[in-house]
């Protein structure tokens, strides 16, 4: 008999008919020899109504009392769906998180996960009953015995959790919306659905702002092997499977306490291109990564630095054996770029380094933790590693240096992250240390620190995960971020480290992080800027705690701009086809949207456009990608 865990949304018990309709899915489930968990979320707009009597009464409401409060809400929905069930002769029992042993640290309103006792659960479907859990909600592991709560999308959480402490055959994600789709139907009604796509994909588009799943509900699934389905409350479509590989084995104890970084990474074939002052208006971008994918030419990290007057730089970097050919177009390419309306206008400038290297932290893990990035810039420093480019995604955190450190670089990134093995990937020859090409398909794993570049662990591209494989799954628009940029940054190592250490002292996550390629000499001591996006709410936050910090460290002034939007393209297909940086780009040129920040991962491009162009930019942006359809997407209201 296999076993299956349910999630129901707000939505989908909003009223009693609807309860009603959850009840008879549930039954059908059954019918099919099926052992049932469903966790369900609290009513329609519950929550929402809570939080609001709770600020009638105060300003600010205590978080162990706003935790009390709203585990109310899935408390009555448990309730009725165990009703309505028994009600069809279905057996069925309502469990609280508390008493389903969910068992959580004590934060209130973000708890994480610590372990599930799962003794009663399978006392009661040994018994025949659907156990009906309330999402969202644990108890702490102290003699309190504190009721807890689990943040934004907590219900996805305990799901998945549940799932995986349970080793379910599966877990169905009940929305109102078909599954997975495209981009927000709500912005975009052509919006499609995907028929599956990867953990690695959906971290992304979640931790983006993709409210069909909680990041962290996709971290355990990813972390545990989890099958995952996300589908329609109110049609019996297939949905959208999210694939995840095969699980390491990993002790449920700590189940969201994992380590937030499980992976060191590096590549030391890379050489960088950037081409300085370039004119900030639309269609730069576009042009310059046209011609590069013209000449078929595929490039790894692309960043783009906040302006500086009315230029700003971009830079990228490609394998050492297409160097000479992506610098000849930077080359053909600067002359024609002239800044406008100056008494002097400026020629774009190309600047080329070949003794680079790529170094990496992954890991689900780092989402919403602050101070990775730090950590990492901080141990760079203590190695004396010195940072080049910053490129970062909601799960990676990559740092160009000189390719003379790595090995140092490497082994104290190991140290620092408890990272004892990495994934390797080897050519046919398996020589250590031997440089990888994208068509290197062998994967392995290398166990222990490296202690030389014979020994160093070797990093390339993830392979696509079909050889059909979209270039671009989905595209995300995230309006509700801040940019903050840090001028005349001391370009030594430890800067880096001591800014965002500072932020995470302070609790705030950064998201996209950036530093300049331009080099700029004040006092006699050279310096970058440093620019970066975080939360609306926490951006004046972190304005005053660097406000504070900068002249210490000799930094110059700081700059907030609240106008932003970020617009991002998700793709694991994109691995080795040149041209989707260009074609996002062109997308954005033909709308006269100026780009005014890129960064890049492996399978994401983001770019910080003028809040007022947003939606624009995510409009164009699927359409260029051809993700648009003829059908046009119901979404209850």
């Amino acid at each position: 008999m296999s076993l299956v865990v349910q999630k129901y949304g707000g939505t989908s018990v909003g009223s009693v008919e609807r309860i009603h309709s959850v009840a008879q899915r549930v039954i059908k489930t059954v019918q099919t020899g099926c052992s049932l968990v469903v966790v369900v979320s609290a009513m329609g707009k519950t929550t929402d109504g809570l939080v609001q009597l709770a600020q009638a009464i105060s300003k600010n409401p205590n978080r162990r009392e706003m935790d009390m409060l709203l585990s109310t809400g899935e408390q009555v929905s448990i309730a009725l769906v165990s009703m309505a069930l028994q009600e069809l002769g279905q057996p069925a029992i309502s469990l609280t998180g508390a008493q389903v042993g969910i068992v959580t640290e004590t934060h209130h309103s973000r708890a994480r996960i610590l372990n599930i006792h799962i003794e009663r659960i399978v006392r009661h479907l040994n018994e025949g009953k659907v156990v009906v859990v309330a999402g969202f909600q644990g108890i702490s592991s102290l003699g309190d015995l504190e009721i807890t709560t689990l943040g934004r999308g907590g219900s996805d959480t305990s799901a998945v959790a549940l799932a995986a402490a349970l080793g379910a055959d599966r877990c169905e994600i009940y929305t109102d919306v078909p599954g997975i789709l495209t981009t927000d139907p709500r912005l975009v009604p052509e919006a499609q659905l995907m028929e599956e796509i990867t953990s690695d994909e959906m971290l992304e588009l979640a931790s983006l702002g993709a409210k069909v799943l909680h990041p962290r509900a996709v971290e355990i699934a990813r972390n545990y092997g989890v099958p995952l389905v996300v589908l329609s409350s109110w049609t019996d479509d297939p949905g959208t499977k999210v694939i995840s590989p095969a699980p390491q084995p990993r002790s449920l104890e700590g189940l969201e306490i994992a380590r937030s970084v499980d992976a060191v990474e590096f590549d030391t074939d890379q050489a960088k291109v950037a081409l300085l002052r370039a004119p900030d208006r639309p269609g730069v971008a576009a042009r310059l990564f046209g011609e590069i994918a013209h000449q078929d030419l595929d490039v790894d990290l692309i960043i783009q630095s906040i302006h500086e007057g009315n230029t700003n730089d971009i830079a990228f970097t490609v394998s050492q054996g297409i160097l000479k050919q992506a610098e000849a177009v930077a080359d053909a390419i600067a002359p024609t770029l002239r800044t406008h309306n100056t008494a002097k206008p400026e020629e774009a400038e190309v600047m080329v380094e070949r003794g680079i290297a790529k170094v990496s932290i992954a890991g689900a893990g780092m989402i919403g933790r602050p101070g990775i990035a730090a950590q990492m810039f901080a141990t760079l420093a203590s190695a004396e590693v010195n940072i080049q480019m910053i490129s970062t995604s909601e799960v990676k955190v990559s740092c160009v240096i000189d390719a003379a450190s790595c090995d140092k670089a490497i082994a104290a990134l190991c140290q620092a992250f408890q990272v004892n093995c990495s994934p390797v990937r080897l050519p046919n020859t398996q020589q250590p240390g031997a440089t990888l090409n994208s068509s290197s398909t062998h994967n392995s794993l290398r166990t222990g620190l490296p202690t030389s570049g014979q020994e160093s662990l070797i990093f390339n591209k993830p392979a696509p995960t079909t050889p059909n494989s979209p270039p671009v799954r989905g595209i995300a628009l995230d309006l509700n971020q801040a940019r903050l940029a840090i001028r005349h940054v001391p370009d030594r190592p430890g800067m880096a480290a001591q800014l965002f250490g500072c932020l995470a002292e302070h609790n705030i996550s950064v998201d996209m992080i950036i530093q300049s390629q331009r080099c700029r000499v004040i006092n006699g001591i050279p310096t970058r800027d440093l620019a970066f996006t975080v939360s609306q709410v926490d951006a004046e936050a972190a304005r005053m705690a660097l406000q504070q910090e900068a002249p210490v460290l000799g930094c110059g002034e700081i700059l907030l701009d609240p106008d932003i939007a970020k617009v991002s393209v998700v793709g694991a297909g994109m691995v080795g086809q040149p041209g989707v940086a260009s074609r996002m780009f062109e997308a954005l040129a033909q709308h006269q949207i100026n780009i005014q920040m890129i960064t890049t991962s492996e399978i994401k491009i983001s770019c910080v456009v003028a809040k007022e162009q947003g939606v624009t930019a995510l409009q164009a942006i699927h359409k260029a990608f051809g993700l648009a359809g003829n059908q046009k997407i119901h979404v209850p209201a």
